[in-house]
């Protein structure tokens, strides 16, 4: 079987691994890839334009793709292989909404029941302020932006100068912007499989936003992650909640969801409520769910493409906890530094799946080229035990200016002791 991996971060490089694992030892080709998914995949150079990529794919006889990031599913890659015989495993472009529109997103969640934060739509500093009956409120952008279109307004002037922001100067586009009720509570992140018809849990994870210990300084992309989650009700329930009655919606709409519905989840004293949904694996919380997975990953992907493709399966994990550490480079995320020398890449590996997230070639040396640059997890009894092993492996790696925290899983390990 030969697959292709569209993307060229650290949640790719994890995805390349996890199929690399599978018994039937497909081929695999990635594009664009990076230094790391080159030691595991063909990596290809090229265009992202759908038609481009669909064009290469049946060039190569590819039989799967796997879309990792966001902006190509919103761009409608898998739309792109509708009739072409290849399989695509995630959401067309209209599905993608989900996460393209968090407006739409919420439409959705309140025709479906799914429980979820109260919200407005403004479209005006004025309007937006009007909106906020106290703090902390949360100002979203209505479209994608990387990452950086949330704010958790702490004051009035806070609130005032996001709006300004992401309306005034338009540092997101022309899209509306949302004001949400402020949930307080444990965030989790969940995952599940879809094939159109049916939604099947994965195992829950955490992830660390915030740059420094104790959740100080601004948001990242992610610091770091653990599964499973002490405390999170039983996942199967979950996905009764959060993401069955949202297949069921996008089926009832005329666009089935097919791939990973990823629920952003808040465990409030009121219940479970959605903060959020993404259309794809998040990142870090891939580097973290993934190894630990002992199902067959390309046979779960293959049958996610089809409609009512998994039926009857089942996802099978192992016993033990995973922690990711995420290994960040100077100035990040405010910027990044690039061109640094990376060292101690082999002896980590020894100990920990280290997979490459933001890192280039420079002669004979592997050195950073964006702010997350690699990702280092291990699998441990306990949440202690990985936490040792996953750190014991990112000690050592060194760059300069390297960031990464030190709390990763600390809680959970708190909770289980």
């Amino acid at each position: 079987m030969k697959i292709l991996v569209i993307g060229g971060g650290g949640r790719e490089h994890a995805i390349v691994r996890a199929l690399k694992r599978s018994p039937q030892a497909p081929e695999l080709l990635c594009i664009p890839g990076n230094p790391g998914i080159a030691e595991d995949a063909r990596c290809i150079d090229m265009s992202l334009e759908p038609a481009d990529v669909v064009a290469f794919a049946q060039g190569e006889e590819v039989d799967l793709v796997v879309v990792g990031p966001e902006a190509p599913l919103v761009a409608g890659m898998v739309d792109a292989f509708a009739g072409t015989g290849i399989k695509a495993f995630g959401p067309s472009a209209q599905a993608a909404r989900l996460e393209a529109s968090k407006s739409f997103s919420k439409d959705v969640m309140i025709a479906a029941g799914v429980p979820t934060g109260g919200y407005e739509e403004v479209g005006s500093v004025a309007a937006g302020m009007a909106a906020i009956d106290s703090y902390p409120a949360v100002i979203k952008y209505d479209g994608l932006a990387a990452g950086k279109g949330v704010v958790i307004a702490q004051s009035e002037s806070e609130a005032r100068a996001a709006l300004a922001a992401m309306i005034e100067e338009r540092r997101f586009g022309t899209g509306k912007i949302l004001v949400e009720e402020y949930l307080d509570g444990d965030e989790v992140s969940l995952f599940a499989l879809c094939d159109g018809v049916r939604a099947i849990p994965m195992t829950p994870a955490q992830d660390y936003k915030r740059i420094f210990d104790g959740d100080q300084g601004p948001n990242t992309g992610g610091m770091g992650a653990y599964t499973p989650v002490p405390g999170v009700p039983d996942v199967d329930e979950l996905c009764a909640l959060v993401h069955q009655p949202i297949v069921d919606e996008m089926a009832r709409r005329g666009t089935p969801f097919h791939g990973v519905l990823y629920a952003g989840l808040m465990l409030t004293a009121d219940g479970v409520k959605v903060l959020e949904y993404n259309c794809r694996f998040g990142d870090p919380e891939t580097q973290a769910v993934l190894p630990r997975l002992k199902s067959d990953l390309v046979d779960l992907l293959a049958r996610a493409s089809v409609r009512g493709g998994l039926e009857g399966a089942s996802l099978q994990w192992s016993e033990r906890f995973a922690v990711t550490i995420v290994l960040a480079s100077a100035g990040y995320p405010v910027s990044s530094s690039s061109g640094d020398v990376i060292t101690g890449l082999a002896a980590a590996a020894s100990g920990a799946e280290v997979t490459h997230a933001g890192t280039a070639i420079a002669g004979s040396d592997v050195v950073t080229a964006g702010g997350r640059v690699l990702n280092v997890t291990a699998l441990g009894v306990g949440p202690e035990g990985a936490r040792e092993a996953a750190y014991a492996a990112a000690d050592k790696i060194a760059f300069a200016g390297m960031q990464c925290r030190r709390d990763i899983a600390l809680r959970a390990a708190e909770r289980v002791i």
